[in-house]
């Protein structure tokens, strides 16, 4: 009798993920793609080379990558405090964490665009404080971003910490080895890859956020203006190709760049010798 190798329910759970991802994922993205074909080449490279569409651009991926940056910073700090140290009201703070999920980004757009505007409780201490402006500024869509990133980065670190053998720092420690020795050569090394996973999750919900940042950004051309609401604006327009062109070419971009830091963390992992 022939034995399988192949795990009892792989055929129907391996159909199941093929379809799930043709109806979710394939046949979206290939409309999209197909779309675009009815764009001639010059056309195509005029819409996606406007001074507009380029100054759009500019500010979803510099924004984006500035927020994953900062909350892949804050991120950690809050997952390290949260696995080894305990104090008072340390459970709410944890659930805290995952309000962004929760709350509809339009609202956290109000309510951040409201206490951040030039006469808003936090934006006029800023203003007149420091002079400096975070409503209606890319400043404004770096904050929105950290804000419905932060988990992301936190959750994705949260257990990494919480599985690391502690008794590699004791073993270091024992060696002579300072704290930020054991931190540098034995901690960061292993986390790196989690952290650099949640870099990538931050930067991706960045990128294609809306609803949080419009409110706050203030949607001024060349100014603050995201390349998801010029593919609104287009769409409202009826310019179906021209959001098209847009759209698949963030698309490719995203890509592109979410394919290079999970190459990177591929690298980082074999060379940690977790692989």
């Amino acid at each position: 009798m022939r034995q399988s190798n192949i795990m009892p329910g792989f055929r129907p759970t391996l159909g199941f993920t093929i379809v799930y991802l043709c109806l979710i994922v394939l046949i979206p993205l290939s409309t999209l793609i197909f779309k675009s074909f009815e764009l001639s080449a010059a056309d195509f490279y005029k819409i996606i080379t406007h001074d507009r569409v380029l100054a759009s651009f500019r500010v979803s991926f510099s924004t984006a990558f500035a927020a994953a940056s900062i909350a892949s910073l804050f991120g950690f700090i809050i997952a390290w405090s949260f696995v080894r140290y305990s104090f008072p009201g340390k459970r709410f703070f944890d659930a805290l964490i995952d309000l962004p999920f929760a709350l509809p980004t339009a609202v956290a757009g109000i309510v951040l665009a409201t206490i951040y505007q030039p006469n808003g409780l936090i934006g006029q201490w800023l203003m007149h404080s420091f002079g400096i402006q975070v409503a209606y500024k890319p400043l404004g869509i770096v904050v929105a971003l950290i804000f419905i990133s932060l988990p992301f980065v936190v959750r994705t670190v949260e257990p990494v910490l919480q599985e690391f053998d502690s008794s590699m720092e004791e073993a270091a420690a024992s060696l002579g080895a300072t704290r930020l020795q054991v931190f540098v050569k034995i901690i960061f090394p292993n986390i790196f890859p989690a952290l650099l996973t949640g870099f990538a999750l931050a930067f991706a919900r960045g990128i294609g956020e809306y609803g949080s940042v419009i409110f706050i950004a203030g949607n001024l051309p060349y100014v603050s203006e995201i390349v998801p609401l010029m593919i609104v604006t287009k769409l409202e327009q009826y310019d179906i190709p021209g959001a098209t062109a847009i759209a698949l070419t963030m698309l490719v971009i995203s890509f592109i760049m979410l394919l290079v830091i999970n190459l990177l963390q591929l690298w980082v992992r074999k060379r940690s010798g977790q692989l």
